[in-house]
């Protein structure tokens, strides 16, 4: 590979900031989409995410529990943490793959799910994951010429939820495969995004 390849692959693995990160490196990035089982699986089969942790964050009670979060009361929504390597995939391409697995159109929930416990959004750690957040909503908008309502929100504490909730699309995954389906979360991806 010539130098000057390398280099411009190196800056555009790097998202915004041009410069790669160092070796061994992670970063991390928070998600709102849904049902956290099924955000947590679709980061976690991303090339560069290390893992992806399922929790609350973006309300005003703190460690909160499931029932408190699902009853609406504590502001909280259902959120994943993605720990990732900034040399292999960037806050770009995670922001742009996360508008893929929702439907970012829909403001009272996602899917089977409704409440605010299931709104999506991104929440952001500095300037560069903004204008990586917003660019991709931008592009997101585009593509469906709808309006997309997932707000981009500076980021807040994470609480990880309860343990029977990490890998939980691993640890049952005869039972998350019939809850996904059964929800049409891939149906109503089909019909936003398309194949």
């Amino acid at each position: 590979m010539k130098p000057i390849y390398a280099l411009l692959l190196l800056a555009a693995l790097a998202g915004s900031t041009g410069q790669a990160a160092p070796a061994g490196k992670s970063e991390t990035a928070i998600f709102a989409g849904g049902c956290f089982w099924c955000t947590e699986a679709d980061f976690e089969k991303v090339k560069g995410v290390r893992n992806a942790v399922s929790g609350y964050t973006g309300g005003r009670t703190a460690n909160p529990t499931y029932e408190q979060v699902s009853d609406g009361r504590t502001g909280h929504y259902e959120a994943v943490r993605v720990t990732y390597d900034p040399n292999v995939v960037s806050y770009r391409q995670l922001a742009r793959h996360f508008f893929r697995t929702v439907d970012p159109t829909d403001a009272g929930g996602q899917f089977c799910d409704r409440g605010e416990s299931y709104r999506t959004a991104i929440f952001v750690n500095g300037q560069g994951q903004r204008k990586d957040a917003e660019q991709a909503k931008a592009a997101a908008a585009q593509l469906l010429k709808r309006p997309v309502v997932t707000p981009i929100i500076d980021s807040k504490r994470f609480y990880p939820a309860e343990g029977y909730h990490q890998d939980y699309y691993k640890k049952n995954s005869i039972r998350y495969r019939f809850y996904r389906g059964r929800c049409g979360r891939d149906a109503r991806l089909k019909q936003v995004w398309g194949s």
